[in-house]
């Protein structure tokens, strides 16, 4: 069972980015700058390939990594996570046990600032607690993405129209779709803590464009959704925006 990372970088030196990665499997680095070049080379007996775009947007390079994919199981990845040394093992031993799951959701140690979950066990993720998992701890079988013609949005993440949710339309799109995916307690690796590259506040474009994500995973149920993301966080995110302003500008996102 070969594993494969597909990483989404900006403005990296790739042979360096490797390292600092601490990759020790085959990889393919879709790197956005302003050039487009592509080498390939031999880093700890791993094929790496690495190609530069003059293009923008994390879901854009996600799709460039994984239509070019042909491991057995694919490790969606960024440039800021450093992986473990077993992370290749943790992830093939995870699969094994389980044939039954198309994608295993891995822990990634996180900033507090950042977090958003943390696996204790091992369980089948559904729809109501899918929207919490960035695309970083996520690992799936590469045929079944590919026979099920699985992509990522390209309107949502850094550098789109959007600033966020793509993460949580990939795993809608796997459930919508019939794949089976899991979450596991086993940790993969750490996040290098750097200032968001989208996130500048609870801005009223913050609000709006958290609608329109909820009007495309929800569909009816937004408002719903919507209200209560809003009662569980008013206190962090209400400070400058009311809770009744953000509402309506999460409904104005959910009407767009």
């Amino acid at each position: 069972m070969t594993i494969q990372v597909l990483v989404a970088a900006v403005k990296k030196n790739v042979r360096g980015l490797v390292t600092e990665m601490n990759l020790n499997t085959d990889a393919i680095i879709i790197n956005q700058d302003d050039y487009f070049s592509y080498e390939e080379f031999q880093h700890n007996q791993a094929l790496i390939k690495a190609y530069t775009f003059a293009e923008r947007g994390v879901g854009l390079s996600r799709n460039h990594a994984l239509l070019r994919a042909n491991g057995d199981i694919v490790l969606f990845s960024d440039d800021d996570i450093v992986l473990e040394d077993d992370y290749a093992d943790v992830i093939r031993d995870a699969f094994t046990a389980h044939p039954q799951a198309d994608l295993m959701i891995f822990n990634v140690a996180v900033d507090e600032r950042r977090a958003t979950y943390r696996n204790t066990a091992f369980k089948r993720v559904r729809w109501y607690n899918y929207g919490r998992y960035p695309t970083y701890s996520v690992a799936a079988r590469t045929e079944r993405l590919h026979f099920h013609n699985i992509s990522f949005s390209v309107l949502f993440g850094g550098g789109a129209k959007y600033s966020s949710g793509e993460d949580s339309l990939f795993l809608h799109d796997c459930l919508k779709k019939g794949l089976k995916v899991y979450s596991s307690p086993k940790y993969i690796g750490r996040e290098v803590y750097r200032e968001s590259t989208w996130f500048t506040g609870y801005t009223e474009k913050f609000f709006y464009d958290r609608g329109v994500i909820y009007r495309l995973l929800y569909g009816m149920m937004a408002k719903p959704f919507a209200l209560r993301f809003l009662y569980a966080k008013k206190a962090e995110m209400c400070r400058e925006i009311s809770f009744k302003q953000a509402y309506q500008l999460m409904k104005k996102g959910i009407h767009s």
